[in-house]
């Protein structure tokens, strides 16, 4: 019988190879955390640029203050239902009021068949109109200026 204070090999290599086996899986699982975590740090640091945002004019009792403001994506959707990039809570907005979208260096503003209309800078729109930065655009009671996006920060 080979024993070493009790234990016999078999049993005490089995023990040591099950340690290392741990050990090599955390060393596994460790590299995998490390990597990903590497991977989010540099997305993070070239989020793309943002292209432009809204800032609140005239708004209603209840609605986002006057000066607020949301950053834009390249499609931009504004209305009242919550899936909406811009959620707005009035009942002279439609589920799925309006549709603001960056085409080549050119923001287009589409009414999407609402019940009250959007505006651009006080007149009614049809379709699709081109917009431009210091543009305004009404839907229901809020009224948004179209304002260059602000200049990115230094890492």
């Amino acid at each position: 019988m080979n024993s070493v204070g009790g234990i016999d090999a078999f049993a005490l290599s089995l023990w040591l190879l099950r340690v290392a086996f741990l050990g090599a899986l955390y060393l596994f699982l460790f590299a995998v955390a490390r990597l990903l975590l590497r991977d989010l740090r540099s997305i993070s640091e070239t989020a793309p640029p943002e292209l432009g945002r809204l800032v609140v004019v005239a708004s209603f009792e209840g609605g986002p203050p006057v000066g607020a403001s949301y950053a834009l994506d390249a499609v931009t959707t504004i209305g009242r239902d919550v899936n909406n990039t811009i959620a707005v809570d009035d009942p002279f907005v439609s589920a799925e009021h309006a549709v603001l979208t960056f085409r080549g260096r050119t923001w287009y503003l589409e009414d999407r068949h609402s019940t009250n209309g959007t505006y651009l800078n006080g007149a009614p729109v049809a379709g699709v109109a081109p917009l431009g930065f210091g543009d305004e655009v009404q839907v229901g009671r809020l009224r948004v200026r179209l304002d260059r996006p602000r200049p990115a920060r230094a890492p």
